[in-house]
């Protein structure tokens, strides 16, 4: 293989390797308890503010939940659209109880919505990509 073949195939890969990795900051984030509290909410506080820095969607599942499954795959596509305008966050109730709770979910899939300003508002029940993107757009975006 010649030098420059050599510099070229470097090149390529480097390129890919940057491509995969902006791919990545667009992604579904799941959140331990732990992680919530120190992103999102602290819910130790008794009037928990947003920590975070972009609009948020919050999911709440599990995994053996058919409509969480069948959301998943939307969020996944809604992350890479928006890119860095929102981030879309997933917790675990039966791996979170203490943050299930401290938000009363009592049914899933819920997903809360986190402006930057006004109030959060959570939503209960599976959606269509469309009703997503009409969600973000008004409540988080402000469109």
């Amino acid at each position: 293989m010649t030098m420059k073949r050599m510099i070229m195939a470097a090149l390529c890969a480097l390129v890919l390797a940057s491509a995969l990795n902006a791919q990545e900051k667009k992604r579904v984030v799941t959140l331990s308890s732990k992680e919530f509290k120190a992103q999102v909410y602290d819910i130790s506080q008794k009037d928990p503010a947003y920590l975070g820095s972009r609009p948020a969607i919050v999911d709440f599942y599990a995994s053996w939940c058919g409509p969480c499954r069948a959301i998943s795959p939307i969020l996944d596509e809604l992350a890479k659209e928006y890119g860095d305008k929102i981030v879309i966050y997933k917790v675990d109730v039966d791996a979170s109880g203490d943050i299930a709770q401290a938000f009363g979910i009592r049914s899933i899939p819920a997903v809360l919505f986190i402006p930057m300003k006004g109030e959060a508002q959570m939503t209960v029940g599976g959606r269509s990509k469309a009703e997503f993107k009409k969600q973000i757009d008004t409540i988080l975006l402000g469109k």
